[in-house]
């Protein structure tokens, strides 16, 4: 019976060292890289304007949902590139294309995340042109 409860509490350590390594990746991705800031800063300003113009429920998580993988995207853009920097310290086209694709990928969201804010913020800044 010990040795069950045993497996529980290493088991919950384990999970809070864990968890304690995912805060402390965050802390770096967010300390450094610079695109982390400008895109928390955009996502302040939606956040900002969505508590101005008191939008809906459906309209709060789709702010949440873009802002998040935005800023997940860029995390694991950084990643990449950390790892890339690391693997391949002198320049290879292959290391290159892969950065560009990650970036790419962030791109992509953060493009998907202005339509979502377009659509949102548009009709409330200008009503009468609906």
């Amino acid at each position: 019976m010990e040795e069950k409860n045993e497996k529980k509490f290493t088991g919950l350590v384990s999970h809070a060292k864990s968890m304690s390594n995912a805060v402390r990746g965050i802390r770096i991705f967010i300390f450094s890289t610079p695109n982390a800031w400008v895109e928390l800063a955009f996502g302040i300003l939606v956040f900002t304007l969505g508590m101005y113009f008191s939008i809906s429920a459906t309209q709060w998580l789709l702010l949440f949902v873009v802002v998040f993988l935005v800023l997940a995207a860029e995390a694991f853009n950084t990643a990449i590139e950390v790892h890339m920097d690391l693997t391949s310290p002198q320049y290879h086209p292959f290391a290159r294309d892969t950065k560009d694709i990650a970036a790419g990928a962030v791109l992509i969201l953060s493009i998907l995340a202005l339509i979502v804010a377009f659509g949102i913020f548009f009709p409330k800044i200008f009503p009468y042109c609906f």
